[in-house]
């Protein structure tokens, strides 16, 4: 048993001191994943009643005023075209997105954000931003930077 409590012993074949410190960095990176999304999906739902997949379809849409393909909106969020068809149907209904068919395949459509929408976003952005500032506050600029360059690195060469 490690000392922070996780149990490593079935990871005894690749008993390499470095594969099992990254690891326990995978295992401390999905946690605190865990942490700041459980806590912004309860101050959306009570500040906005929103929940964290509207508020990225919305931050998405709101980042492309043209409007996006379903196909291109899912691929940002990097999800199913079939999970964002639900999500995008209630912000319809609720006034905050918006269709507009395609002129060159009637059979596809664009979403766009509705005016309503994006001055929704304006505000919740802003509120986020100091969500995400207050949940990082120990957090040097220093060690925000490393951090972002070695989620960068994972990212990118897991793409090779």
């Amino acid at each position: 048993m490690e000392p922070d409590g996780m149990d490593t012993a079935p990871y005894a074949q690749a008993d390499t001191a470095s594969a099992r410190q990254r690891l326990r960095l995978w295992l401390q990176m999905l946690k605190a994943v865990r942490y700041v999304e459980n806590d912004l999906r309860e101050r959306l739902r009570q500040g906005y009643d929103m929940t964290l997949p509207r508020f990225d379809v919305l931050a998405a849409l709101l980042a492309a005023p043209e409007g996006l393909r379903m196909t291109e909106l899912s691929q940002q969020l990097m999800v199913s075209n079939g999970n964002v068809t639900g999500i995008v149907d209630r912000l319809v209904a609720d006034g905050l997105a918006e269709r507009e068919t395609m002129e060159s395949d009637r059979r596809a459509f664009r979403v766009r954000i509705s005016e309503r929408g994006a001055q929704l976003m304006r505000e919740m952005t802003a509120r986020h931003l100091e969500w995400i500032n207050e949940l990082f506050a120990g957090v040097t600029e220093a060690d925000a930077a490393r951090g972002i360059s070695i989620m960068l690195d994972i990212r990118h060469k897991a793409r090779r």
